[in-house]
């Protein structure tokens, strides 16, 4: 599609939603003017137009959360975009992940539906080691070094191993969230981001699906 194809307003601006490529999760909304959605296409990372300013931003370019865009589309109308990113921290200049993080209205349960919970969680754990809190536990962690993170992540190991050995599911996913809650803390200690893990284990699993395509190919060739 042409950028004239696409219907900006009479101030030159067009919406653009920025939606996290990965967990879908909307991250944030923000303008467009043709100068920026042209930037934003040669460098694939995210600029946008500031009405206050009256300038272009680019967005992470101080806070160091740039957005590298995956893929850019449109709405039927041609009037909003939608951006999606790999993003290197949180969108939200208050430090959340979304800036959509408050409810006019809210009838599922968070604490069972939130599938950005782990990338929410990291977050919470990278912010803890940049902005220490008195009496946080994840502070304490990273107070005491390497080592005692290491030690903690072999112990909640051993009690996911003790705890498979019971009939209780309970049991094991809250031993398994215990072991989950420090390996990210040994990430963040280490400058590993989820995104590393994610591409990692998107090139086994795409490798594997490539080699069995291969293997179906050849065995219907015999």
């Amino acid at each position: 599609m042409n950028i004239d194809d696409l219907k900006f307003d009479e101030k030159g601006l067009i919406p653009a939603i920025v939606q996290d490529y990965k967990t879908k999760e909307v991250l944030m909304m923000a303008y467009m003017n043709r100068e920026s959605l042209e930037k934003s296409l040669e460098s694939k990372e995210t600029y946008f137009f500031s009405r206050s300013r009256q300038s272009l931003w680019h967005k992470g370019e101080t806070s160091g959360n740039l957005q590298h865009i995956k893929a850019i589309k449109y709405d039927c109308d041609c009037d909003t975009l939608l951006v999606e990113v790999e993003p290197e921290g949180p969108a939200c200049h208050t430090g959340n992940n979304s800036c959509f993080y408050r409810d006019i209205i809210n009838d599922y349960d968070e604490r069972e539906e939130d599938e950005s919970i782990l990338s929410n969680l990291y977050s919470r754990i990278e912010s803890r080691k940049e902005n220490p809190v008195t009496g946080s536990y994840t502070n304490y962690l990273f107070e005491k070094g390497l080592n005692k993170i290491l030690k903690k992540i072999g112990e909640e190991n051993a009690e996911i191993i003790i705890a498979s050995k019971e009939d209780s599911k309970e049991e094991v996913v809250y031993e398994i969230a215990d072991y989950i809650y420090h390996l990210m803390v040994l990430m963040v200690e280490k400058g590993i981001g989820l995104n590393d893990i994610y591409k990692e284990i998107s090139k086994r699993y795409y490798k594997t699906e490539e080699f069995r395509e291969q293997h179906k190919k050849r065995k219907e060739t015999k």
